[in-house]
């Protein structure tokens, strides 16, 4: 009974601190939420919540305006006087009565196309004096689950720390932010995080920050990952059905029109809903779209719903923002996501310019105590009142996360997940301290998932041990982990062991210390072109055997950081001794009259002979990536890297091989390395990669430092993009000891072309045409042209794509579909 009493207390203070509050509803009682609520002629506003209750906080002294206002009712008006503050305002709103201009209705043209023209040819006027301000910004986030399952995949999923009933139901992700704002259009900001509260973490921050929140359409595209075309872009006219449903007239008297928009082509990244445009002006005075989600191609998507809400200031005669919020629903095998974002912009103050330096490379700043701000803040502050279920999530979370972090409970936990059986000498055996922070793994004898196959080793697999250490990771960013792994292959009868230390230092710069050490197999390519999965299908399906391994035996010491803002530094030094081996196995499920190539990647019928001799050297490697114009959020508990999608990424390596058994295998090799994706707003993305190295004194250097290119000779494609392979180059028929130079281009249309197409449109999938080139010494250029459809599966599985390569060295060449199984690189 005192629980409860307890909690009653603490819901009642969440309505007491405000000067005033109440609930809003309509004639027949029924809450009214998001309603737009605001001081007539300031900046000072709020919004409803889903129950249709408020809290206000008038600042000046004397009589002031209150504005009620919601899409398709009256706009309301009430004189407060704030020296008889707090007390409570319920407010009932009446439906607006819509009408339709007689003279409007009786000509030819559709009335909404001149309204929606105008508003084309009014953007530049209608927001120019809105490009630059400061402000007050307030988001709260909420994340709901239902139907979860008790596994996944075989895993238990739990309660989610108490987020989750009996039935699988329950709020997984709440939090709210406080943050004063710089923007300026179209993508400079400058936020503070002022307060920071995450339910269920006393410890944690909110990532509702201001940079995901700007959704302005009076651009021509807004980013939803793919760019959707604004119904008021300069070229919407090509994409949209427009229909003026109804006019009316707001508190002061404006003419505002209730446009319907609808899709031409059911496909297109098109919004779908209703914007309210104003006569004279032709600014907005809200939007209420839906994006669906196969429109985005997130096909989990079911639908967003996106609502803004204007307001006019007689002051300075500005139609501002006031509050915005985003809906989500989605889901898959029977479960469902809703999520709602909820967003208020107050305290503006529009400039014409800002000081030199206003803007840097820190982009967001959440300040060192926004987690632990008290209940009399945010109870003073919030402008948007919890529900009593987010109240209740509050309540039972924090203590929940007091109770699951004691030593006792996690101390109770460790010891029945704990327990030892000899069976798990078999299937593995995790040890873990969690009130101490580390846990010890064992990966048992019959590890089933590293299984592979191929000709050297016969079966394989794995088996290992794992010390991680995380105690000041939460707060500080550093952990360590000690693992070693045993791999046994059955034919060979050989056991290969290695280790790796590694312990990171901060979560500033992420400067991390590695070593390792031991006896393995590796590909000749270090970027192992074909997967384990592909070349155990591959060998002992169709008997071909490309993968081509050595062994290596080694011990390396490295060190990587970030050096600068937007360059990181990794350094390795390394020893090296390398043997060859040959094939122990010809087994093979079909095929059994063939024979498998040899292990020897310059000569595949040469089996008692290997592409090199056993030979040792040590290796130093300076590996740079470098962001230009990188942005970053600070943390107290991280520094996170925000790539300058404007500019391209560059890499630049330096490899030098010293103290070889043979002189002949020590060389000097750099390598250069651009990557740029350029997007062409709904039009689609060009992915750029480019690469270009030389070595020097490399005559006679071990094949496997030569420098080899991702080829494909499975017709199976494992990546989401294909800007680094060549679909249809044998894996070692091109590999130098030389100079060279490699570009990729790969074309995604994200539907602009697909759309358009009858039939193909049904499918949903997007267009791929891609064109690959090679240039090494004495070959002629080697080059690949395809074209393709990607985002192919059934329902919401968009797993695959097909796509028709055709190669070219001095003339036609060959040719090849590849099938794109992309889950491929998530399992291997």
């Amino acid at each position: 009974m005192k629980k409860h009493y307890l909690l009653l207390l603490l819901v009642s203070t969440f309505f007491c601190n405000a000067q005033i509050k109440g609930n809003i509803t309509d004639e027949k009682g029924n809450p009214l939420a998001f309603v737009n609520i605001f001081q007539e002629d300031t900046y000072n506003g709020t919004t409803s919540n889903e129950l249709g209750n408020y809290e206000f906080n008038v600042l000046p002294k004397g009589k002031q305006t209150l504005v009620f206002q919601f899409l398709g009712f009256k706009t309301q008006k009430i004189i407060i006087e704030t020296a008889k503050l707090p007390y409570t305002l319920n407010v009932k709103l009446v439906e607006e009565s819509f009408s339709l201009n007689e003279v409007i209705i009786n000509t030819k043209s559709n009335p909404a196309i001149a309204i929606i023209k105008n508003a084309i040819a009014n953007r530049d006027s209608n927001t120019k004096n809105t490009n630059k301000y400061r402000a007050d910004f307030y988001s709260r986030g909420i994340f709901k689950l239902k139907n979860a399952p008790k596994k996944i995949l075989g895993q238990k999923i739990g309660d989610l720390n108490g987020a989750l009933d009996s039935t699988g139901t329950g709020i997984i992700s709440l939090s709210e932010t406080f943050s004063k704002i710089i923007y300026e259009k179209p993508n400079k900001l400058s936020e503070i995080v002022v307060a920071s509260k995450v339910s269920g973490n006393n410890n944690g921050y909110s990532y509702n920050t201001a940079r995901s929140s700007f959704y302005d359409f009076y651009d021509n595209t807004i980013d939803f990952g793919i760019a959707m075309i604004s119904p008021i872009a300069s070229n919407a006219l090509n994409y949209y059905n427009y229909k003026l449903e109804s006019t009316f007239f707001d508190d002061k008297n404006k003419m505002i029109n209730k446009i319907k928009v609808s899709a031409k082509r059911d496909s297109e990244p098109v919004f779908e809903g209703y914007i309210y445009i104003v006569e004279d002006s032709w600014a907005i005075y809200a939007v209420e779209l839906d994006i669906k989600g196969y429109r985005i191609k997130e096909d989990f998507l079911d639908v967003m719903t996106l609502k803004q809400n204007f307001s006019y200031n007689n002051n300075s005669k500005i139609w501002t923002k006031n509050t915005q919020s985003l809906e989500i629903t989605a889901g898959a095998f029977g479960i469902k996501f809703n999520g709602k974002y909820n967003y208020v912009y107050s305290n503006y103050e529009f400039v014409t310019s800002f000081a030199p330096k206003t803007f840097t490379n820190e982009i967001t700043k959440i300040e060192l105590n926004a987690n632990q701000k008290d209940s009399t803040f945010w109870n003073s502050n919030r402008p948007i009142p919890l529900t009593s279920e987010e109240n209740l999530d509050y309540y039972r979370k924090d203590s929940i996360y007091t109770v699951r972090n004691s030593k006792k409970y996690l101390d109770s936990i460790d010891k029945k997940n704990n327990k030892f059986n000899p069976l798990k000498l078999l299937t593995g055996y995790t040890f873990k301290n969690s009130s101490q922070k580390y846990s010890f793994s064992y990966a048992g004898l019959v590890n089933i998932g590293s299984l592979s196959f191929n000709t050297v080793q016969g079966y394989n697999l794995d088996s290992g041990f794992r010390y991680t250490n995380w105690k000041n990771q939460e707060k500080k960013g550093i952990y360590t982990t000690l693992s070693t792994t045993f791999n046994y292959g059955f034919s060979e009868d050989r056991l290969r062991v290695t280790g790796q230390f590694l312990h990171r230092f901060n979560n500033q710069n992420y400067a991390t210390v590695y070593a390792t050490g031991g006896s393995s197999v590796k590909q000749f390519n270090p970027n192992e072109p074909i997967s384990k999965a592909i070349n155990s299908v591959s060998t002992l399906f169709f008997k071909n055997n490309f993968m081509k391994l050595y062994n290596l035996e080694s011990m390396a010491i490295g060190f990587t950081q970030n050096i600068a803002n937007g360059i990181n530094l990794n350094s390795k030094i390394e020893y090296q001794q390398r043997k060859p081996l040959l094939n122990t196995t010809d087994f093979s499920l079909f095929n059994k009259s063939d024979f498998h190539t040899s292990n020897n990647p310059l000569d595949p019928t040469n089996y008692s002979s290997s592409a090199f001799e056993q030979h040792h050297l040590t290796k130093l490697n300076l590996f740079f990536k470098i962001n230009f114009g990188n942005k970053y959020s600070s943390r107290p508990d991280g520094k996170f890297n925000i790539r300058n999608e404007k500019y391209p990424t560059l890499y630049v390596a330096y490899e030098k091989a010293i103290g070889a058994s043979d002189k002949k295998y020590e060389y000097d090799y750099v390598n250069l390395r651009a990557t740029y994706d350029l997007k062409l707003g709904n039009k689609g993305a060009l992915g750029i990669n480019m690469k270009a190295g030389a070595f020097i004194n490399a005559q006679n250097i071990a094949f496997m430092d030569y420098k080899h290119f991702n080829g494909n000779q499975t017709s199976i494609g494992q990546d989401e993009r294909y800007l680094n392979v060549f679909n249809l180059l044998p894996y070692y028929s091109s590999s130098t000891n030389n100079r060279f130079a490699e570009a990729h281009a790969e074309y995604n249309d994200k539907g602009y072309i697909m759309n358009k197409i009858p039939l193909l449109n049904k499918l949903k999938a997007t267009l791929n045409i891609g064109a690959h080139s090679l240039s090494i010494p004495d070959k002629k250029p080697y080059s690949e042209m395809s074209i393709g459809l990607d985002n192919i599966g059934i329902g919401k599985f968009k797993m695959f794509r097909i796509d028709y390569v055709r190669s070219y060295q001095n003339g036609f060449k060959g040719d090849g579909v590849v099938f794109g199984l992309k889950f491929l690189n998530i399992i291997d």
